[in-house]
């Protein structure tokens, strides 16, 4: 676990598709927009997503080297769960192809 929208599987960083979770103090600097909240409370959330098999749909690759994917589990898309929960806001440009928008309509508002 890294924070609320990306994961570590082994040695690869995994960014959630399509959103955008609070970051850790000290990872907001300079003249970035970063998204409000609590960066504890929503890595915390992704965590208690994240329990049993999990399933990742890659999807490409970031800026930074991680892989953007889909990331599905008991609880279903790890991205639809933080929105659900109020713990990340949804970013369409990060939506490649739209897949999240169209998994969980309503919390991708």
């Amino acid at each position: 676990m890294t924070d609320g929208d990306t994961i570590k599987c082994g040695d690869e960083r995994i960014r959630l598709l399509g959103i955008d979770a609070p970051e850790l103090p000290g990872h907001c600097h300079g003249k970035r927009v970063c998204a409000p909240g609590d960066a504890y409370a929503s890595t915390s959330s992704l965590e208690a997503a994240m329990s049993g098999d999990l399933h990742i749909e890659r999807v490409g690759e970031d800026r930074y080297g991680r892989t953007l994917a889909l990331v599905t589990g008991p609880r279903g898309d790890l991205s639809c769960w933080q929105l659900a929960q109020k713990q990340a806001i949804y970013k369409p440009r990060w939506d490649n192809g739209y897949r999240v928008s169209h998994l969980c309509p309503s919390a991708a508002l």
